[in-house]
């Protein structure tokens, strides 16, 4: 049974809650599809436009507009997160809506086709199928702490721009805790410290720390992954964004989910006027700390702010506390965990591991032989550099 598109645009163009979705490049398209009062031609081309946004969006319109819906931040999901009253009218013009996206949502190829007047085969396709966004909706609203809102609904890691927005990061690395082979007392305790802070138990501020290339970086991202379901996300701060750390804090101080604040590669030179943030927000200082957000740092450097002989010497009344300042900065993380570089041992462990996940066939003597020539060649031994050496064989 064919719908009423324009019955459906103009229930749409009512909505006062998901307005957001209306600015949305798809419905910008359907739009103008539905407003085309010009000749077959003009109605085909707004169809084809309408159509390469579906595509663009993976082909699904149905997904689409539901991944559209759910990241709405809205009046009504805000309210709802926080666990605050409804105003009637805002909760009935809520369901409402959700019935026209859902109607929205099913629009088939034959559906055009019949407002336009033309067979369906002469279209191009897209995939839909009928959608219950009223009680989907709902369900995502009954578990808000995991699914969350807004972009933190659809993605699980983000960045910071230069322009102080929050961006997620499309193509984030999905490792999970399966890929990483030794280290596992270490990771345990990043996996404790996270399970902790997920179910609302005093949780620590954490420092990954140690050789290059033991997976420090790693792990936190395969932690965040770990714990998507259950509502953790990561937000990336490079160093020289650390005096942004009160505005992130701010942005997600009232949302549902939990949030791990990763800065890769940590050190400071005792001048960085970084260091004070971090120490404020390490400190738990009201301005750069939230409840439901954790700090998580990698660094080489086991006590984070790089020291030289001139920083003990000179004519520092204090130089001593002022030393003890900066070497301590490590110190004020609850939790740190030291990742050192494998001994032999561990280091033909990992290459033996990775050679059978890659399917390598080679005799396991001439195997170890080639890996510790890599190894010298390299400098080291480390888990990156067993990567690296499988790696090799693979080209």
């Amino acid at each position: 049974m064919e719908k009423d598109l324009r019955k459906i645009y103009l229930r749409l163009c009512l909505a006062s809650v998901f307005g957001g979705v209306l600015d949305t490049p798809l419905f910008a398209a359907f739009e103008a599809y539905a407003e085309e009062t010009g000749g077959a031609a003009a109605k085909r081309k707004k169809y084809a436009a309408f159509v390469a946004k579906i595509y663009e969006g993976g082909g699904d319109l149905t997904a689409l507009v539901k991944r559209l819906v759910f990241e709405d931040e809205n009046v009504f999901v805000r309210a709802k997160a926080k666990n605050e009253k409804v105003n009637a009218h805002i909760e009935a013009a809520a369901k409402a809506e959700l019935e026209a996206f859902a109607a929205f949502a099913a629009l088939k190829r034959d559906d055009f086709a019949a407002d336009m007047g033309v067979e369906a085969n002469l279209l191009p396709a897209f995939e839909s199928t009928t959608a219950e966004l009223c009680a989907e909706y709902g369900e995502r609203l009954q578990k808000i702490d995991c699914y969350g809102y807004g972009i933190f609904s659809s993605y699980g890691m983000f960045r910071v721009s230069d322009e102080k927005k929050i961006e997620p990061i499309v193509s984030a690395d999905k490792i999970g805790m399966e890929n990483f082979i030794g280290y596992e007392a270490e990771r345990a305790k990043v996996v404790k410290n996270t399970l902790a802070f997920v179910e609302g138990r005093p949780a620590a501020n954490t420092l990954l720390c140690g050789d290059a290339g033991t997976g420090k970086s790693s792990t936190v991202k395969a932690v965040a992954n770990e714990f998507f379901a259950r509502g953790v996300r990561l937000i990336e701060l490079r160093k020289d964004q650390l005096s942004l750390l009160p505005f992130v804090m701010g942005k997600v101080s009232e949302n549902p989910l939990k949030f791990i604040i990763f800065i890769d590669d940590l050190s400071f030179n005792k001048s960085d006027d970084n260091f004070s943030m971090l120490k404020a927000a390490l400190e738990g200082s009201a301005s750069a700390k939230a409840e439901n957000a954790v700090i998580y740092a990698t660094s080489n450097r086991r006590h984070i702010v790089k020291e030289s002989f001139g920083d003990r010497e000179g004519d520092d009344l204090h130089r001593n506390d002022t030393l003890q300042e900066t070497l301590s900065l490590s110190e004020r993380f609850g939790l740190t965990i030291l990742f050192s570089k494998p001994d032999k041992k561990l280091y033909l462990t990992i290459v033996k591991e990775l050679a059978a996940r890659h399917g390598v066939t080679m005799e396991e003597t001439e195997l170890f032989l080639r890996a510790e020539a890599f190894a010298l060649k390299k400098g080291n031994r480390s888990a990156r550099c067993a990567e690296q050496f499988v790696n090799s064989l693979l080209r």
